[in-house]
């Protein structure tokens, strides 16, 4: 497999992930990526991805592309959750295929597992329980996703891979107060907070639930190194093999940071999946011993970017949200 010359799709360039998958992509030497924003190419209207992959015929597709948010933009908008998402990922792997794509490769979310699994999240454990109730439309997306993309390399030999990254952070995340995840929501809290001289950040849930984060860098490359050596029907879990717990977290940001207030938990509010580490064997024996950046490094670097980029790259995918905030 030929990355440098061969023709690459990275959908959903502007987000999290496919922003690091183009950086580490380019540093490689890619020549040839095609790239469209949501204003040039909307995945939810299918003759619109069907004519772009008739046009552009893509010899590799990285299915980056995803309305994701947190817990609150999940609660809010569970109908858009599951309605955009199943449309993007069946339009884009159903005419990569349809037009001879090479490969492709999805994105699943480790939020897909069951609620309550056995730690750590081995990959045969998906549908084995129920879901988080916060995030099932989406979860149950992602889930169909992923079975779309076995269910045609089964009927019609197409080469789809699909990798089940776990809890990500780093440059270009959304950092909207109310939809992202925790964080860049928490950088931009204290951010704030130490702005304002404010002397107590109140943060929802116990701070106990324990999570395991991985740098998007480290992510993007793995992904391209799945892409290029691995071939198969099975999930692959990346991760970074390490948890920390909530409140754990909070502390870090706050250090890199410099906020120097209190930090409180409002228990009233929910926790979500208490415990979420994956079990990233399959990922290892495929790709060996890999090097993942230490969480204080990469919150240190992912708060440089908010501080240089976040003014404009602030873009409200749930309007509503700030609406009802401002009642």
């Amino acid at each position: 497999m030929d990355l440098q010359r061969g023709r690459i799709y990275v959908a959903g360039h502007r987000g999290l992930v496919g922003g690091a998958i183009v950086r580490h992509l380019t540093s490689r030497g890619a020549r040839n990526l095609i790239l469209r924003s949501h204003q040039e190419l909307d995945l939810s209207c299918q003759a619109a991805v069907d004519d772009f992959f008739a046009t552009e015929r893509p010899d590799y597709v990285f299915l980056a592309a995803a309305k994701v948010g947190g817990i609150l933009a999940n609660s809010t908008y569970p109908a858009e959750f599951i309605r955009d998402n199943l449309a993007i990922q069946t339009h884009v792997i159903h005419s990569a295929w349809k037009h001879g794509t090479r490969k492709l490769l999805f994105l699943g979310s480790s939020c897909i597992y069951p609620r309550d699994c056995p730690q750590p999240i081995k990959e045969e454990y998906l549908l084995t329980g129920p879901l988080e109730p916060s995030n099932e439309p989406y979860a149950i997306a992602k889930i169909a996703g992923l079975r779309m993309c076995q269910a045609y390399r089964r009927e019609h030999g197409f080469d789809a891979i699909v990798t089940m990254p776990t809890n990500l952070y780093g440059p270009g995340d959304n950092y909207h107060p109310e939809n992202a995840h925790v964080v860049p929501a928490l950088i931009r809290r204290f951010h704030e907070s130490k702005l304002s001289n404010a002397p107590e950040i109140m943060i929802w849930g116990s701070g106990k639930p324990l999570r395991e984060f991985l740098y998007v860098d480290d992510l993007a490359r793995a992904l391209v190194l799945l892409m290029e050596h691995y071939s198969g029907e099975e999930i692959v879990n990346v991760g970074s093999g390490l948890e920390v717990s909530i409140a754990a977290l909070a502390n870090a940001i706050s250090h890199v940071v410099g906020y120097a207030g209190k930090i409180g938990f409002d228990h009233s509010k929910p926790d979500g999946t208490p415990r979420k580490l994956l079990d990233c064997g399959r990922m290892q024996a495929l790709l060996g011993p890999t090097l993942m950046t230490n969480l204080e490094d990469g919150l240190m670097q992912t708060y440089a970017d908010y501080r240089d980029n976040a003014p404009k790259a602030q873009i409200d995918m749930y309007p509503g949200l700030a609406q009802d905030a401002k009642k």
